[in-house]
């Protein structure tokens, strides 16, 4: 396995397919960077080179008993971009990987970023309160936590299906890709699912969204029940300059699967411009 040293000791497993300008994909919350393999396929067989990464306490990375906010997840991307002297990258996030990004501009000032990707992203801020009407309340993540300690197996058997909308939509995934994801989720360990649980659902970051200064497209589904699109994609698009949004109409949060054909064509398609 191909692993990158991080500043604080870690190591995080890496995937590079493909040469040409890079683009950088971010998993979302609890993958890895796998569920990522099909886009990354087609990205590199457009002329990119693709680099992906589990996260830390995800996948085949390190699995530390350390922080998990996004000062941390962020500095991750660094070390990434730094020891495969990425340049003039495109950063691409689905779901918590959307933080990433957003953290990344602003802690890190962008650097060597020329296009930004959130794909069914948590940016803006995922949390209802006073001031963040459209967000979720506390107690469902409350109870994530709580479903999680108990049986996490079981708990990840319910949310998939409405991570693809399974029940709801007729081109939704099979019941062994359902599978295949449950058990890249059993790979990270609880420390880690249950902090970055947390870090997604509590970060605020629309003072984030300023640091936005390259194009950056927004793609979210209409239907997603696990980031709605209210609290999230909308808001974000509005608040970021140089921002393009594309509604899918009727999808739901796992879009990278339900609906992979259209959302390969959007991002070859913004990678290009």
């Amino acid at each position: 396995m191909t692993m990158i040293p991080t500043r604080d000791g870690h190591a995080l497993y890496i995937k590079q397919w493909g040469s040409g300008r890079p683009v950088v994909l971010l998993h979302g919350w609890p993958l890895s960077a796998d569920s990522w393999d099909y886009h990354a396929m087609r990205i590199a067989e457009a002329g990119f080179r693709v680099i992906s990464y589990d996260r830390r306490g995800f996948g085949r990375s390190d699995q530390p008993f350390g922080d998990y906010d996004y000062d941390a997840l962020s500095d991750d991307l660094s070390d990434v971009m730094t020891a495969t002297k990425t340049e003039d990258a495109s950063v691409i996030g689905f779901s918590m990987g959307g933080g990433e990004v957003a953290r990344y501009m602003s802690r890190h000032a962008g650097r060597h970023v020329r296009q930004c990707g959130l794909i069914s992203s948590v940016v803006p801020y995922m949390l209802k309160t006073d001031d963040n009407s459209h967000g979720v309340e506390q107690s469902v993540f409350d109870g994530m936590t709580k479903a999680m300690l108990e049986d996490r197996p079981k708990f990840f058997s319910g949310f998939f299906k409405s991570f693809y909308g399974v029940g709801m939509l007729s081109s939704s995934v099979s019941e062994e890709y359902l599978q295949w994801t449950r058990a890249i989720a059993m790979q990270a360990s609880l420390k880690a699912t249950l902090a970055c649980a947390n870090s997604f659902a509590t970060t605020d970051f629309r003072h984030d969204l300023a640091a936005f200064t390259v194009p950056t497209l927004v793609i979210h589904g209409t239907n997603d029940v696990t980031v709605p699109i209210d609290a999230s994609g909308r808001p974000a698009a509005s608040g970021i300059a140089n921002a393009m949004l594309k509604e899918y109409e009727g999808a739901p949060h796992g879009l990278f699967a339900t609906h992979k054909e259209q959302l390969a064509g959007d991002l070859l398609e913004f990678l290009k411009s």
